[in-house]
């Protein structure tokens, strides 16, 4: 299962081609695209110009890797790719890609979710926004707790 924490942007046709690859099972796709925005609603109307993501090296990839694993435990799945991209980004620019190949709609949608919102919440990123007022740590929404607790088993 491909996980990849990267600096450099991503072709998402590409990427999503190359994970269908041809495979005639594949009945369906499910994809998420995060990308930055230039405002963060907890700020009000603040003007977010650059977005920092950090990682933990190594632990961050075994993390996104466990939750892949849990998702595949869950649904039945053909593939599950994860991209997220670290360092500095721009308003606009792509963050994180999550794809999901199963034979059936339902799984793949499913699957896709689950893996957004246990990434979300699970996997060590730290997130440093930069506004004409300075800089600032974001910190973890509880609507993304809510999100990733209504899967718990």
């Amino acid at each position: 299962m491909p996980v990849r924490v990267q600096t450099e942007d991503f072709d998402l046709g590409a990427e999503i081609a190359a994970l269908r690859a041809g495979d005639p099972c594949v009945g369906a796709v499910a994809t998420f695209l995060g990308t930055v925005r230039d405002a963060n609603p907890d700020l009000g109307d603040g003007e977010v110009r650059e977005l920092v993501l950090e990682h933990y090296p190594g632990m961050t990839e075994k993390s996104l890797e466990a939750i892949c694993a849990e998702a595949r435990g869950r649904w039945d799945l053909l593939d599950i790719l994860v991209i997220h991209r670290v360092g500095p980004l721009r308003p606009t620019d792509q963050i994180v890609l999550v794809a999901v190949t199963s034979a059936h709609r339902g799984e793949a949608f499913a699957a896709c979710e689950f893996v957004m919102d246990y990434l979300k919440t699970r996997a060590p990123f730290w997130k440093k926004e930069r506004t004409p007022d300075g800089e600032r740590w974001v910190e973890a929404r509880d609507s993304d707790d809510s999100a990733a607790d209504r899967w718990a088993s």
